[in-house]
């Protein structure tokens, strides 16, 4: 069977299996387009001992997760534009800026200490890592979680306000 073959008799296999995992039609089909783009690259690699169908689909559930972590990466980091150009609006306003330091002077450690560290003191997370004895990821994820419970302090606040 010469790829033409297989692609023709295998292209809504794997486009159904794609929509069963992907609710957008237009990600199944690209997930589809790009499987067949790497079967078709490494159809050398194919020995036979499987059914074409299931090495088909075992490519594709691949390629779908791989997109899938991909996205999240990328929501993740959209989620965390939003979050830093929102804390850096609260620490410009005086009155605000006051707010958020009544409030890390009440935060438990290590948020508040990693959080100043990082905001006033601008050491990357590497040097944070380091000083508390932990990895740069640990001070990341720390930072992350002290930013996100000072702007949920800052919004309750707001919604007092209101």
């Amino acid at each position: 069977m010469d790829f033409e073959e297989i692609y023709q008799a295998y292209f809504h296999d794997v486009y159904f299996y794609m929509r069963s995992l992907a609710s957008d039609e237009n990600i199944a089909e690209e997930i589809t387009q790009e499987t067949f783009f790497k079967a078709l690259k490494s159809m050398h690699q194919f020995d036979g001992k499987k059914d074409i169908r299931a090495w088909l689909f075992t490519i594709a559930k691949n390629t779908y997760f791989t997109h899938y972590k991909k996205q999240q990466r990328q929501i993740d980091q959209m989620e965390q534009s939003v979050l830093d150009v929102q804390l850096v609006e609260h620490l410009m306003n005086e009155e605000q800026a006051f707010a958020i330091h009544r409030y890390l002077h009440t935060m438990e450690e290590p948020y508040k200490e990693v959080f100043s560290l990082r905001t006033f003191g601008e050491l990357s997370f590497e040097k944070i890592g380091q000083l508390f004895g932990k990895s740069d990821g640990w001070a990341r994820v720390t930072f992350y979680r002290a930013k996100k419970k000072i702007l949920a302090y800052m919004e309750a606040k707001q919604d007092e306000g209101n």
